[in-house]
C-alpha cells in the first residue's frame, strides 16, 4: 500500500552533534590527526604576510583545509568548493566549521589564495612537514627512488599561441603575475645556457611550454615532476617545470639535492624511462654514489642496414674506434654540442676497403662518443641485473601515482597559472596523494568497527 508523508516536519529544536556525524572510516576523518599536527604552527609561518590593519582576512589553517578538501575530491574552482563546504557536513568538520559558522565567500578565498598564499612557500612547508610523518611512521626506506613526470594541460587556450616576437607585453591584460614571471625569469636566465625561445608561446601563460607528449592533442602544459620513495611510493619531492623533457630530466638534480638537504635522504638507486638516460644526468648520479637504473638513450641507432655503432669496438689506451675491418677511426678532441666527440676514419683506408658498401656510403665513416660515455656504459652493464629488473617493476609506482591522481583526483588541466600557480598546485596535489597513502597504512579502525 503506497502511504503519503504526513505532518509537518519541522523542529523548532534540533540535538545535532556534527562531530558524531562523521563516520569513523571517512577518508577526512583518518588523514585529520596528521593534518591537525601539521598545522600546529601555520600561523607563525604565514604571521609575515599579514598586515595588522584592515578587514580581518580568512584564517590561514581554515584556508589550507579548504583546499585539502577541494584536492582530494577534485573540487578546484573556488566558488565550488566555497558551495560544497557550506552544503557538505564532513567538509564542514574537517575545516572545524560548526553549522551556523559562515564559510569564506569565494571572492575573499580567491583573493587571498592568489595574494598572499602564493607569496609564501607556505604549501612547500605543510608537503614536507607531511613527509616527516611519513619518514617517522616507516613509510619511507630511502633506500630506492623513482622518478617521472606527466604533462598537465596550462590554463591557456591552445588556439591563440604567437611566436614570441608577436607578443605584446605591455598590453594592459598582460600585466599579471604570469607574465611578470616570465620576464623575470628571461632576465636571471643564465646567460651561458644558450637556450632559445620556443616557437609557440601562449600570451596568457608563456611559462608553459608548447608540447605534444605521451601521444596527447598539441597543447600549452606544465611537467608536474614526482620523485617517489618505491617502499610505499610516497612522494618525497615534487617540482613544476614547462612541460619539455629538457626540463624534466634536469629537475631531476634538483629533486636529489632538495631531499638530501631536507629529510638526509640519499638514494642508493634511481630508477626512471630512457628519456632520462642520458650522458649527463648518468654521470652526475655515479658521481653522488647512486646507482642509475636507467635505460640508457641511445641516439645513433641506425636501420638502413648498415654496420651499427655496437659493431665498432672502443679501445680507451689508444683513445680510437676499430671498424669490423680493423681500421681505426680517430678524434681530433674537439667537443661538438657540448656532448660529443666525432671519431673519423681515413678517407684512403675507407677507399680501398672491401666492407665499405655495408658501412657507410659517405667517403669516410663518423662514430659520435659521449663525453660520458663511461657512465652509460656503466649503466649498460646494470641492465638485465635482478636488481635493475626490480626497480623497472617497481617503477610503475610513479606511473599510478599520475593515473590516480588524474582519475580520482580529477586533476588534469592547471587552474593556476605561471611556474609559482603550477608549484601550488603540485604541492597540494602531493600533499594530499601523501596523506592518503599515510593514512590507508597506519588507521586502523575502532575496536568497536573491528569487532563488528
Amino acid at each position: 500500500m503506497m502511504g503519503r508523508q504526513t505532518g509537518d516536519q519541522s523542529q523548532l529544536f534540533y540535538l545535532f552533534n556534527l562531530e558524531k556525524r562523521i563516520p569513523a572510516g571517512h577518508l577526512l576523518r583518518r588523514i585529520n590527526p596528521t593534518v591537525t599536527r601539521v598545522l600546529a604552527d601555520l600561523r607563525e609561518k604565514l604571521a609575515p604576510f599579514y598586515s595588522e590593519i584592515g578587514r580581518p582576512s580568512i584564517d590561514p589553517e581554515l584556508m589550507i583545509r579548504m583546499l585539502i578538501v577541494g584536492y582530494c575530491y577534485g573540487i578546484r574552482f573556488e566558488r565550488r568548493l566555497c558551495e560544497e563546504v557550506e552544503l557538505h557536513l564532513a567538509y564542514r568538520w574537517f575545516c572545524r566549521l560548526d553549522l551556523d559558522d559562515t564559510v569564506p565567500d569565494h571572492s575573499t578565498f580567491s583573493i587571498n589564495r592568489h595574494g598572499r598564499f602564493r607569496d609564501s612557500d607556505i604549501f612547500r612547508y605543510v608537503f614536507e612537514t607531511v613527509v616527516w610523518a611519513c619518514m617517522d611512521a616507516g613509510l619511507v626506506k630511502g633506500e630506492g627512488f623513482a622518478v617521472d613526470a606527466s604533462v598537465m594541460e596550462a590554463d591557456a587556450s591552445r588556439y591563440h599561441g604567437v611566436k614570441p616576437e608577436e607578443a605584446d607585453w605591455s598590453a594592459p591584460e598582460r600585466q599579471t603575475r604570469a607574465v611578470a614571471e616570465f620576464l623575470s625569469s628571461l632576465d636571471d636566465e643564465d646567460p651561458d645556457a644558450d637556450r632559445k625561445l620556443p616557437k609557440v608561446i601562449s600570451p596568457t601563460d608563456p611559462c608553459s611550454a608548447w608540447t605534444a607528449k605521451a601521444n596527447k592533442r598539441v597543447q600549452f602544459g606544465y611537467g608536474l615532476n614526482y620523485m617517489i620513495d618505491v617502499e610505499h611510493a610516497v612522494i618525497v619531492d615534487v617540482e613544476a617545470t614547462p612541460a619539455r623533457t629538457y626540463d624534466e630530466v634536469a629537475a631531476t638534480r634538483t629533486m636529489i639535492d632538495r631531499t638530501e638537504k631536507a629529510f638526509g635522504l640519499k638514494p642508493e638507486r634511481l630508477t626512471a624511462d630512457t628519456a632520462y638516460g642520458t650522458g649527463k644526468l648518468l654521470a652526475w648520479l655515479l658521481g653522488k654514489g647512486i646507482a642509475p637504473h636507467i635505460p640508457v638513450w641511445e641516439r645513433y641507432q641506425r636501420n638502413d642496414g648498415m654496420f651499427p655503432r655496437s659493431d665498432f669496438t672502443y679501445d680507451a689506451e689508444r683513445d680510437v674506434y676499430v671498424c669490423p675491418n680493423g681500421r681505426p677511426l680517430r678524434t681530433s678532441g674537439t667537443v661538438h654540442d657540448g656532448r660529443v666527440r666525432n671519431y673519423l676514419s681515413q678517407s684512403a683506408d675507407c677507399r680501398v676497403c672491401k666492407l665499405k658498401e655495408r658501412c657507410t656510403r659517405a667517403p669516410f665513416r663518423k662514430i659520435a662518443r659521449d663525453i660520458n660515455e663511461g657512465a652509460r656504459d656503466h649503466a649498460r652493464s646494470l641492465k638485465g641485473t635482478p636488481e635493475f629488473e626490480r626497480s623497472s617493476d617497481q617503477r610503475k609506482k610513479v606511473e599510478m601515482r599520475f593515473a590516480h591522481l588524474k582519475t580520482h583526483h580529477r586533476f588534469e588541466r592547471m587552474r593556476l597559472r605561471g611556474l609559482s600557480g603550477a608549484r601550488d598546485e603540485f604541492h597540494l596535489a602531493a600533499i594530499v596523494q601523501n596523506l592518503k597513502t599515510f593514512a590507508n597504512h597506519i588507521w586502523r579502525p575502532p575496536p568497536d568497527i573491528q569487532a563488528a
